[in-house]
């Protein structure tokens, strides 16, 4: 419990596979768990993934001469490396430090996410496969969400995560990908502070502080893919999207 907020892992999440009818799945669990009107569910992307079929074997992948050059220079597979360009506008940066292994490529996803790999990742997927973003995140959480409320006649929010790491700072977090419902970006401006002082610039990242604190209870050796916040006030929006909290470029300062 954290103030009169609480997180729970919903259990009962089976491992998921392609086709899968992923809102049947999380509404069973739910059934044992129970919803209320108001709670948020955050949701890892690698479930979404699967049971979209977002799932690729390396043995199929034919590297360009672009993911071959990339593969040499930073010891990396070039059927990964291959994957990684097809879900990326730009390759951001790309480097190896001698004491690194394996080198790092900090991509632009078409969605315009910025990470590594552009998302590509091989943690939880079959030997000699790897899984990607789904398609249309905030689809996918619109999908489930309006299942979930159509089934249960609540009111819900859903946040599908993925785990970024940070410019100028060690470690990751869980992201925001993919919303519905829940608002990306709240604003304090025109509130005031526990001082009097009139705020002007405060604007916190709703979808991101759910995302991270979730993963407090995602963990990937854990299989608890889905977290539920409830006692959280907060207002719905019908058009959202994890693009709302994206910079633009013309914002980028260190472009």
């Amino acid at each position: 419990m954290i103030g009169n907020i609480s997180l729970s892992t919903i259990p009962t999440i089976q491992d998921i596979c392609p086709e899968d009818d992923l809102a049947l799945i999380i509404g069973n669990a739910l059934e044992t768990h129970g919803v209320e009107n108001g709670d948020i569910l955050c949701i890892a992307h690698k479930i979404v993934s699967k049971a979209e079929g977002a799932i690729l074997k390396l043995e199929e992948i034919k590297p360009s001469a672009e993911a071959l050059d990339y593969a040499e220079k930073l010891n990396k597979n070039p059927k990964k490396v291959e994957i990684v360009l097809r879900q990326s506008k730009r390759v951001v940066r790309a480097f190896k430090r001698p004491q690194q292994n394996e080198g790092t490529m900090i991509c632009e996803h078409h969605l315009g996410f910025i990470s590594a790999n552009a998302g590509v990742d091989e943690s939880n997927s079959e030997l000699g496969t790897v899984i990607t973003l789904p398609d249309d995140p905030d689809a996918s959480a619109r999908r489930i969400g309006q299942r979930l409320e159509d089934r249960f006649g609540v009111q819900l929010g859903i946040v599908i995560t993925d785990t970024f790491g940070r410019p100028w700072r060690l470690g990751q977090v869980n992201v925001a990908i993919g919303l519905y419902r829940v608002p990306a970006i709240t604003s304090d401006v025109g509130t005031k502070d526990a001082w009097g002082r009139d705020l002007s610039v405060t604007e916190p990242a709703l979808c991101d502080e759910l995302a991270a604190a979730s993963g407090l209870l995602i963990k990937k050796a854990a299989k608890t893919p889905i977290v539920l916040f409830r006692g959280l006030k907060w207002t719905t929006e019908e058009k959202t999207s994890a693009r709302n909290i994206l910079r633009s470029n013309s914002e980028d300062m260190f472009r």
